[in-house]
């Protein structure tokens, strides 16, 4: 917020108040939290302040995993939208409390009254003066309809400001299945150009022997089709990786023709499995946001049917009001005069046609709709957690298979390589075990980032990603 206001755009009560004074009146009746800023950043589980925005710059190459979760806070359109719920209801519970403040209003005019006697000789009259009206109207009692409508409206931006939390542990888990997708296929890239290399140095082998007489123009053949096999595999993998980039950009919220300089590997990972399902299960029941807003939502519709009641039972006022040179609708008076009044005011609804019942019922059936939604909400984010579990788990298992599987693959092609160069081996046997080794590579980039990405997406699932487990 700017340090200073100019008197147009503050409210009219603050005409005449100091600036600074006003902002500090203003952020201390404002029901938002301080946090929720239009400029400022999304933020994390154990955040305590919001950076600000900004764009994605060439200083971002290689674009981190962090930077790619600030770009996402920031720009992704379903997370600004939740900011605008969340403001949408702060202004509901400003709304819901301005019931406890008396209503005050003045109506000034000028007034023209011309009377006329058309059956009679005596001559019109005309006055012109001013006419001045003010109430002034403050509810005393309304048997709980402000404190349910305020309690309500409170529960309800509790509730966005969870689903917030809720949109924001989703969106993150896009950004990480995205992220190391676009760099598993990055290096699938890296790899097959390897391959393609590979393939035309195991060519260039069987030229050279068959221009020494120790080989069939079979083995020229048979590498010139492994070569040509991955070209096609190399192209492929190109197409994958610009497909990548251009759905997490989407992701991201930025132009999806913005070029997104990844890490061309992913790094070793060692994993744990200490914590249990039933920690993981208990842990997300008690504090995943997507279940924290639905039992948000249910507070929030059982205090209306409080509020519902209310509508018809009686309310108590204090009133007040000033008239000057005449009343409402009616002309000015002969004389100037001034009417002031005071009075307590009881308003009893009679009948008005059952209308006060059906609200009754409707906030009712709310109530049991929240709470078959709050039931919904439980399951599917615990089957959410279970499902992330198991891929955490098994991602796990395959990470460290895949490194014996590497290991062993990269030593039978060495070892037949070495064997085809010195004439003790075949083609077949060569290119046989070039394919193993090129399978292993892949196996190991897709179970490395299968493991980043299943630890981060199942803390995502339980709604406890936050920026040390990114960053790690």
């Amino acid at each position: 917020m700017k340090a200073s206001m100019s008197a147009k755009h503050r409210p009219a009560w603050c005409v005449g108040i100091p600036a600074a004074l006003t902002l500090t009146v203003l952020a201390a009746l404002s029901p938002l939290p301080a946090i929720a800023s239009d400029t400022a950043a999304g933020v994390l589980p154990n955040d305590i302040a919001s950076a600000p925005c900004s764009t994605l710059t060439q200083a971002d190459s290689p674009l981190s995993l962090a930077r790619a979760v600030d770009l996402a806070l920031c720009h992704n359109s379903q997370i600004r939208a939740s900011w605008a719920v969340i403001r949408e209801q702060a202004a509901a519970v400003g709304e819901a409390k301005a019931a406890y403040w008396p209503a005050m209003s003045v109506t000034v005019a000028e007034l023209n009254d011309r009377t006329g006697y058309p059956t009679s000789s005596l001559p019109a009259s005309n006055r012109t003066g001013d006419f001045v009206y003010s109430s002034f109207v403050w509810r005393l009692f309304d048997f709980g309809g402000r404190g349910a409508n305020r309690r309500a409206a409170q529960a309800r931006l509790e509730a966005a400001i969870a689903s917030r939390d809720a949109t924001v542990q989703r969106i993150l888990a896009q950004v990480v299945q995205g992220y190391f997708d676009t760099v598993t296929a990055g290096a699938l890239l890296v790899d097959k150009r390897a391959d393609e290399s590979s393939a035309r140095e195991t060519l260039a082998s069987a030229q050279r022997r068959i221009e020494g007489g120790q080989a069939a123009q079979s083995d020229v053949l048979q590498s010139t089709t492994a070569l040509a096999k991955s070209r096609l595999e190399s192209n492929r993998a190109q197409a994958l990786y610009d497909k990548t980039q251009a759905t997490l950009a989407y992701i991201l919220g930025v132009p999806v023709d913005t070029p997104l300089h990844l890490p061309e590997s992913l790094n070793g990972a060692e994993g744990n499995d200490e914590e249990d399902l039933k920690s993981w299960l208990e842990e997300t029941q008690r504090h995943h946001p997507a279940i924290t807003a639905a039992r948000a939502a249910l507070e929030a519709a059982q205090d209306q049917v409080t509020a519902a009641r209310s509508t018809g039972l009686p309310t108590l006022d204090l009133t007040a009001n000033y008239y000057q040179n005449g009343f409402p609708n009616q002309g000015l008076t002969t004389v100037n005069s001034r009417t002031v009044t005071f009075g307590l005011s009881v308003s009893v609804p009679l009948f008005d046609g059952w209308a006060a019942h059906y609200k009754v019922e409707a906030a009712q059936a709310l109530v049991k709709e929240k709470e078959a939604e709050l039931d919904d909400t439980v399951q599917s984010t615990l089957m959410a957690v279970i499902a992330a579990h198991a891929a955490a788990q098994s991602a796990l298992q395959n990470l460290r298979a895949s490194e014996d599987l590497l290991r062993a693959a990269r030593q039978a092609f060495e070892s037949s390589q070495r064997r085809y160069i010195s004439g003790a081996g075949d083609i077949v046997e060569l290119l046989v075990t070039q394919s193993a080794r090129a399978d292993a590579e892949q196996q190991r980039i897709q179970c490395l980032a299968e493991w980043h990405a299943a630890r981060l997406i199942l803390l995502a699932s339980a709604g406890r990603l936050d920026r040390e487990a990114i960053s790690q």
